[in-house]
């Protein structure tokens, strides 16, 4: 268990802490998302994932309109906002207890949401200055990332926290000081902009600026990362660093990210981004259960009952 309690995160009058993870369900308005499994171009289509999303037990769902990495086509503001801005509006309308995020880095974007976004996924580490003042006006939460200072839409070449010829372990120790710094200094620009310190969410991003050696030392990091005091959030679903990992593409990477999931869980991570929702669900819930945060959904086995008691010694 880590040995710091999580912080609580609050949005559109859900708390989120140890006691109740949360699931954040993947939805990308995209034609090019890295995992075919989650490509919802079609309008109908991905009110369709919602739906499932919402049953399957997820609590937020992160919309998003531009694939994160760098193949693809480029997508200006204004197609983004034609690709989430209705479709946020459609889906508060037709699942209003959802938390609703946006997964964007433009505060055009988000601006242009106004009344349909609970929270803002700025994946690329505040690339625009202006987002998270824009959440702040929202009234919405707005997550910090960690990127390396790559840019958006920039996959990682040569990546390198530590001088060269250091060795694994300095390398290792230098990106984790890296992603706590970032998101310690990120935290601080989302307080002086407005946003409350229970709807700031903290987010190591996994794979963005990161070899999957990295990714794998932040990962066992998350207890430090839980220790800056805000909300933390993984992202663990199906990326690369779990495929280079077990040597798997994307269609086989669900048990290694359940891996991942339960040891992020275990170490205080509260928010859980994910293409599998239901899967996630069950293993995040039995964790904090295991962990003592969460009561079990029954609990009948061995209680009184109509048979005699047993005493053990």
């Amino acid at each position: 268990m880590t040995s710091h309690s999580p912080a609580p995160l609050r949005l559109r009058g859900h708390t989120f802490d140890a006691s109740r993870p949360a699931v954040m369900a993947i939805v990308n308005r995209t034609t090019d998302s890295f995992w075919a499994g989650n490509r919802h171009s079609s309008f109908e289509s991905a009110l369709q994932a919602v739906d499932a999303a919402a049953e399957a037990g997820a609590d937020i769902v992160d919309v998003g309109g531009v694939r994160a990495g760098q193949e693809g086509d480029w997508v200006d503001d204004a197609a983004e906002i034609e690709r989430v801005v209705p479709f946020l509006r459609a889906v508060r309308e037709r699942h209003p207890e959802l938390v609703l995020s946006l997964d964007t880095w433009r505060s055009s974007v988000a601006r242009a949401a106004a009344g349909n976004v609970d929270l803002v996924n700025d994946t690329w580490a505040g690339h625009d200055h202006d987002l998270a003042s824009v959440a702040a006006e929202l009234g919405a939460g707005y997550v910090v990332s960690h990127t390396g200072g790559l840019p958006p839409r920039t996959d990682p070449v040569g990546i390198r926290y530590a001088a060269a010829g250091a060795g694994r372990a300095a390398e290792d120790v230098a990106v984790v000081a890296s992603v706590l710094r970032t998101l310690a200094d990120g935290a601080r620009r989302a307080l002086d902009a407005g946003v409350p310190a229970d709807r700031v969410l903290v987010d190591p991003t996994l794979d963005f600026g990161k070899t999957t050696h990295h990714s794998l030392a932040v990962l066992r990091a998350t207890g430090q990362v839980v220790a800056l005091g805000f909300p933390v959030l993984q992202a663990l679903s199906r990326k690369d660093f779990v495929g280079e990992t077990l040597d798997l593409e994307a269609d086989d990477r669900l048990e290694g990210t359940l891996a991942a999931t339960a040891v992020a869980a275990w170490s205080g991570a509260t928010v859980f981004r994910a293409h599998d929702v239901r899967a996630t669900r069950r293993v995040v819930d039995m964790v904090a259960s295991v962990r003592g945060d969460r009561p079990p959904a029954v609990a009948v086995r061995g209680e009184p009952g109509e048979g005699p008691s047993i005493q053990l010694g």
